[in-house]
């Protein structure tokens, strides 16, 4: 696995205030890859994405309510759908735990989710409607 964070979602309990937080009180711009319940911000080589937290606590299999779930993802960005099934092995056998299977998901893309020793969860994925440049950022357009 290479050495380096693409995007961090924060799950949020109510989407257009958090986004209305970020673009008006923060002052950030959104992204133009954004998309109905998801708001990217591009942040100088990673990306704060906004997600409804129940959506993404389904999307991980996990349970919203913050027992099984804490309201964030690390998200490893991989350039195929066979990188994100060798992250997923490899992680796995470094005692990393497979919470969701490597899959097609609902947004169009291929992606599982891990657990790392301490609990914190990682998705892995492949987004075929991004690009990633050669230093692997992830190259939004505002």
């Amino acid at each position: 696995m290479r050495q380096k964070l693409n995007l961090i979602t924060l799950g949020v309990a109510d989407f257009a205030k958090a986004v209305d937080f970020y673009e008006n009180g923060l002052g950030w711009k959104k992204s133009s890859a954004s998309v109905d319940e998801l708001a990217v911000f591009p942040l100088g080589g990673i990306v704060l994405a906004l997600h409804p937290r129940i959506a993404l606590a389904e999307d991980a299999t996990v349970d919203p309510s913050g027992t099984g779930f804490s309201g964030i993802t690390l998200s490893y960005n991989a350039r195929n759908e066979e990188e994100v099934d060798n992250v997923l092995k490899k992680v796995e056998s470094f005692g990393g735990r497979i919470i969701k299977p490597a899959q097609k998901v609902y947004w169009g893309g291929y992606s599982g989710y891990f657990k790392d020793p301490d609990g914190h969860l990682f998705e892995v994925a492949y987004n075929p409607f991004w690009e990633l440049d050669e230093n692997d950022n992830l190259n939004l357009p505002l």
